[in-house]
């Protein structure tokens, strides 16, 4: 909780407790200030023994830290009923974004695994030629489906 209090802050704590309640007073307001988080900290175990007990033996091993989103996802993604682990294991990303890459370029299975044809390298943006250029005054072929 209060890992990344340095030296100086805590001689900065001592000083003002020292100025503001006096050497003194001080030892009273610590004891007080320790038994009021002692009786929060009683306070807080009791009620989550009670929460436990009635909750059942269902939830034996229940934790409140288990509430926490974060928490009770990588609890559960550790768990591998489901069978998440192999299915995780036998997803290849790569592989699959080449097959797709493949299949929008119409490339076919063996290009793919050779690499591309033996003319040199794929030009991506060139379209492939359906059919002959139409002559002047001709109008262009219309594809209905394709609107």
């Amino acid at each position: 909780m209060f890992n990344d209090i340095g030296l100086l802050e805590v001689l900065t704590i001592v000083v003002l407790a020292v100025l503001i309640f006096g050497p003194d007073k001080l030892p009273k307001v610590i004891q007080d200030v320790a038994g009021f988080i002692r009786k929060i900290r009683d306070f807080s175990d009791s009620a989550k023994r009670d929460i436990r007990e009635e909750l059942g033996p269902e939830f034996k091993d229940f934790e409140f830290e288990d509430l926490n989103p974060k928490t009770f996802i990588r609890k559960q993604l550790e768990n591998d009923d489901l069978g998440l682990k192999d299915i995780r294991d036998s997803f290849d990303l790569r592989k699959e974004m080449g097959d797709v890459a493949d299949a929008v370029n119409g490339r076919e299975e063996a290009e793919s695994v050779a690499g591309p044809a033996a003319d040199g390298p794929v030009d991506l943006t060139k379209r492939p030629e359906k059919s002959a250029p139409v002559a002047a005054g001709e109008r262009p072929p219309f594809d209905i489906d394709a609107t």
